[in-house]
């Protein structure tokens, strides 16, 4: 009979299900506890903290050393992300050229659940010697640090998650929370919106759907399949089986869209047509066309254009004709062109 690994670890070591089950708890709890205890803990120092940061002319430096400094490293990524500019400095490497990166204009936040790391200890005559504030965050409102520091961010009297009070876990979480707390106070402080998320976040969703724009996804002549109103049915054909996107605009002579045949237009011109082939081919590119199609302009956003097919009536569509301020097309959106670009709808499973 087969049997999991861990089912057999767990008989070996006689743990059951429900003591496995009660440690993760105990240690979800304990956390928990941990970043509830910050609750008591911000007060006049959080607000000092906020303010040496928003007066900071340089960058927010973060350092630190082991975990400590792997939390550092998250925190000064997610203010970088948010609109204030931060680094990491990792405080050993300090003494070895890379504290050349800490200006007089900057501040320095440091990480350290004791207060007594000494790579850190060592670093605080230099940056005092640059008079550069530093905020300290440690469990340990009594050590060497928090009281060297300009302001001190106490996590609270927190005992990590293991049984012997050793690995670095809920302070750890604790330092998290307590970064994360001044990130939003200072996006909330320097009106940090969504519009500017999405500027530092281009690749990711937020970012698509407020800074891609349709002309982003043309791909010049292979994407604006045209023909004349005055061409003929068969001309049509040609181009849409040529650029392969499923459709054709119809211009005047004017240059300005008068309508489009699709893939869909042509089943439904061949079922209705009555008269001969021959005479199906050579009918007026006009005389078939949907006039007057639902298009966007050049200046829209990609995520306008799929809430546009998305939302037509009487149904969706899955062709969008771009066009330029005189109403002349440049360029044909498909839904596959959104989806490739990431975004994500339920159109591909509606026939059209």
């Amino acid at each position: 009979m087969r049997r999991s690994v861990i089912i057999a670890l767990m008989e070996g070591k006689r743990h059951t299900p429900e003591e496995i089950l009660g440690i993760a708890r105990a240690v979800v709890e304990n956390e928990t506890s941990a970043v509830q205890g910050l609750l008591s803990t911000l007060g006049e120092d959080f607000v000092r903290a906020v303010e040496l940061i928003i007066a900071c002319k340089g960058r927010i430096v973060l350092t630190g050393i082991g975990k400590s400094g792997h939390i550092a490293q998250k925190i000064a990524a997610t203010l970088t992300s948010t609109g204030t500019l931060a680094s990491f400095l990792h405080s050993a490497e300090g003494f070895h050229g890379d504290l050349g990166l800490v200006s007089r204009d900057d501040v320095v936040i440091a990480v350290s659940n004791s207060g007594e790391t000494a790579e850190i200890l060592d670093l605080l005559p230099a940056l005092a010697h640059l008079s550069i504030p530093v905020i300290a965050i440690t469990g340990n409102p009594g050590s060497e640090l928090a009281r060297r520091a300009t302001v001190h961010l106490h996590i609270g009297n927190v005992r990590e998650s293991d049984p012997d009070n050793l690995v670095p876990t809920a302070s750890s979480l604790a330092t998290l929370a307590l970064g994360d707390a001044l990130t939003v106070v200072l996006m909330r402080l320097n009106e940090f919106r969504k519009e500017d998320y999405a500027v530092i976040h281009p690749r990711g969703m937020l970012g698509k759907r407020l800074t891609l724009k349709v002309t982003d996804l043309l791909k010049g002549e292979t994407t604006n399949p045209t023909v004349g109103a005055g061409d003929s049915f068969r001309a049509a054909l040609k181009a849409i089986t040529r650029y392969k996107l499923g459709g054709v605009s119809i211009v005047g002579e004017d240059g300005k869209l008068s309508g489009i045949i699709t893939d869909g237009d042509v089943r439904r011109i061949m079922e209705r047509w009555e008269g001969t082939v021959e005479e199906l081919m050579n009918a007026r590119a006009s005389e078939l066309m949907t006039a007057s199609p639902t298009v966007i302009g050049d200046e829209a956003l990609a995520s306008q254009a799929l809430s546009l097919m998305e939302n037509h009536e009487p149904r969706p569509i899955f062709l969008l004709p771009v066009v330029d301020s005189e109403g002349k097309p440049v360029g044909m959106i498909h839904l596959h062109d959104l989806v490739q670009a990431g975004f994500k709808t339920s159109l591909d499973e509606v026939n059209h």
